[in-house]
């Protein structure tokens, strides 16, 4: 039971890996080494090889926090193992890197990821490093408070509707 579960969830981080860029297509032309290891140092510069981090500690910490379920007296020895694997597992990561960098290798040319990069070590680049997360941490929140209010909005007019056919939701 446990494994069908896991492996249902690891199908779908796979469906949405694929969906969001993160696998490598195989049909799509291998870009150069150069602009390849270019592409590496934008990802860097930017902090974006950071994003991958949680990723294993959240796998680990579901499969433990499911085998958990099944004995609650293992507790110490799963929290061992566990980090024992975050140890073996985190290195992995930067396989997430290596194929993001060849995302960007495949939509810039290495001259234009030059250019990137020069941008992100300038001091322009630089602030827009730092202030991108909190500038998309607000957009966020205010997506979400504009959210709330539409949703309240339209609920009303679905009411408003629904009363003209009759029905006093």
């Amino acid at each position: 039971m446990i494994a069908d579960k896991f492996a249902v969830q690891m199908r779908a981080a796979l469906v949405v890996a694929a969906l969001t860029g993160l696998v490598w297509p195989a049909q799509a032309q291998q870009p150069s080494a150069a602009a390849v290891a270019t592409a590496m140092q934008v990802i860097k510069l930017k902090g974006a090889d950071r994003m991958f981090s949680p990723l294993v500690a959240g796998i680990i910490s579901k499969i433990k926090d499911t085998l958990l379920q099944t004995n609650l007296t293992l507790s110490k020895d799963l929290n061992d193992v566990a980090l024992k694997l975050a140890g073996d597992y985190n290195p992995r990561l930067a396989e997430l890197t290596r194929y993001t960098a060849q995302l960007y290798a495949s939509r810039f040319t290495e001259k234009e990821l030059k250019e990137i990069a020069a941008f992100y070590r300038s001091p322009l680049g630089k602030k827009v490093i730092d202030q991108e997360p909190k500038i998309l941490d607000q957009s966020m929140a205010n997506a979400d408070a504009w959210a709330r209010k539409m949703e309240q909005e339209i609920f009303q007019k679905f009411r408003a509707e629904m009363k003209k056919k009759g029905h006093d939701l």
